[in-house]
């Protein structure tokens, strides 16, 4: 089956080679990248992307059982052997590996990230490309704002005393989505607006369902997965053949234990106002699951429900990539402690060096001073329960702000340097955010003791992770970057090392 790695339009050829009784995984990458007819293939159809071999029978006579991707990267392209059924880690991850190999040749990269044009009330809009670890909230940046019965939004509840905190939203922001994982950086695409552009690299979406537990929760995506305008690919699910799917009832890894990661195949042109073509990102956040912190879980969910990120601080998140708390497709993941997902939290799917990875992250954000940077946290902002509805407020808060910056007055430095500056306070349609969730220091389950043991372990963790990009092919400012993170380094001194304008008041 050809296929193009990313866009039609830049044109990198592949190819999928599947026996006949495999012929679902086919059609997954179908989906996902697009199939190429027979009568459209042009004569002159080179191979510059890829080729992706499947041989299921192979995983049982060599690898144990285990479900393994073999990749070989050549001059011109590379070939990727899939010993396994399941389309994740090959023929979606396959590829994406195919674009950064190319990307590594040719001086750019394909971000780990989901897009959205969050279109205000007032007709205001603001491109956001949120990145992270799976898990760090990229596909619910595109999905709308989740609501109890009544209408109310459930800022979060403690998990301490069970209190809980709502607000107020009549209306909500309109989204135009753009990207749902992977978005190619061209250097094609690059304007003069001085905002890093991109293009959504895929033509299907595989969207993650785990948070759908019943009727209502996400009514939009349901309706794409109960009712769907074409035939759909669902795995993981349970589903009698000619059924209809429930995307809350999954197949069980063992007797009452549920599949933690089911997953839908959608089409983007099931997908309601999608944006299509290259896109300039306003804002770029960065999404970090993080655990219940108080006196009895003295862990690293200190960060508050927005931080506002220096252009060094944010490449920095970049590298470390934390896949933090209860990470849904890490199922090996038994510790507390945090691990990482890698550079440009993609370093799962790379074949090459990560500091070739990190120098092209860091090039692409200074080429970019227009571009701004934010940390959002999820599922846990210290004692309170909160979900995704922190980058749901904050992605609201961004969007009616637009593209005005922060005056240096609006934010106070944040205790622990590497979570750069906190807004003073949040008003989102004249309804205050409460203070517990911007300083988290304050609430009474933690207090600056707990606060401060979760800033040491962001502090060691950052150490740990951060050492092994310190060799002889970084960047120089890549270097400085580092080792001032390594001295303790205040936030004014990240902020100057990449002097792009962060407040209202700066000048180039």
């Amino acid at each position: 089956m050809p296929f193009y790695a990313g866009t039609d339009a830049l044109g990198y050829g592949s190819l999928l080679v599947v026996p006949r009784q495999a012929a679902f995984f086919a059609a997954a990458l179908a989906d996902l990248q697009g199939m190429i007819p027979r009568s459209q293939v042009p004569a002159d159809f080179k191979i510059t992307g890829g080729v992706l071999f499947v041989a299921p029978p192979f995983r049982h006579s060599h690898f144990g059982g285990k479900q393994v991707v073999v990749h070989d990267r050549t001059a011109t392209h590379q070939e990727v052997f899939a010993y396994n059924l399941y389309p994740g880690p090959s023929a979606k991850k396959g590829v994406y590996s195919m674009l950064l190999d190319i990307g590594e040749r040719e001086g750019w990269t394909t971000n780990h990230c989901a897009a959205v044009a969050v279109v205000t009330p007032y007709e205001n809009q603001l491109i956001l490309m949120h990145e992270g670890a799976s898990g760090g909230g990229k596909s619910e940046m595109t999905e709308h704002i989740h609501r109890m019965e009544d209408g109310r939004l459930l800022l979060g509840r403690n998990v301490v005393t069970k209190e809980e905190r709502t607000l107020n939203l009549p209306e909500a922001c309109h989204l135009r989505p753009i990207a749902d994982d992977m978005a190619c950086a061209h250097p094609s695409y690059q304007g003069r607006s001085g905002r890093l552009t991109v293009a959504d690299a895929e033509n299907a979406w595989f969207v993650r369902v785990d948070h759908i537990h019943s009727y209502g929760t996400a009514p939009n995506l349901e309706r794409l997965c109960i009712d769907p305008p074409e035939p759909l690919i669902f795995l993981n699910h349970y589903i009698v053949p000619g059924g209809t799917c429930l995307t809350w009832e999954h197949v069980e890894d063992a007797p009452g234990k549920l599949c933690p990661n089911p997953r839908v195949i959608l089409p983007r042109l099931m997908r309601e106002d999608v944006l299509e073509g290259p896109q300039a990102v306003d804002v770029r956040s960065f999404g970090v699951r993080c655990p219940p912190t108080h006196r009895d879980s003295q862990l690293y969910g200190i960060l508050a429900m927005i931080h506002v990120l220096s252009p060094a601080l944010a490449w920095l998140w970049r590298l470390v990539a934390p896949r933090g708390h209860a990470n849904p497709s890490i199922q090996a993941q038994k510790s507390k402690e945090m691990q990482s997902e890698g550079v440009g939290s993609y370093w799962a799917f790379a074949t090459g060096r990560r500091v070739d990875q990190a120098n092209l992250l860091l090039r692409q954000i200074v080429a970019t001073p227009e571009t701004r940077y934010v940390l959002l946290p999820n599922q846990h902002i210290g004692a309170w329960k909160v979900g995704f509805m922190a980058e749901w407020i904050a992605r609201e808060y961004l969007a009616r702000r637009g593209s005005a910056k922060f005056a240096r007055e609006q934010v106070g430095e944040a205790i622990c340097p590497l979570l750069g500056y906190i807004p003073h306070q949040l008003r989102v349609e004249g309804s205050m955010i409460p203070r517990v969730f911007l300083q988290v220091e304050e609430q009474l389950q933690g207090g600056m003791d707990v606060y401060e043991e979760g800033a040491r372990q962001w502090r060691e963790f950052f150490g740990r992770e951060l050492k092994q990009f310190l060799v002889p092919d970084l960047d120089p400012l890549g270097k400085r970057i580092i080792e001032a993170c390594l001295d303790d380094a205040h936030q004014e001194d990240y902020r100057l090392l990449i002097p792009h304008p962060m407040f209202r008041d700066e000048g180039h």
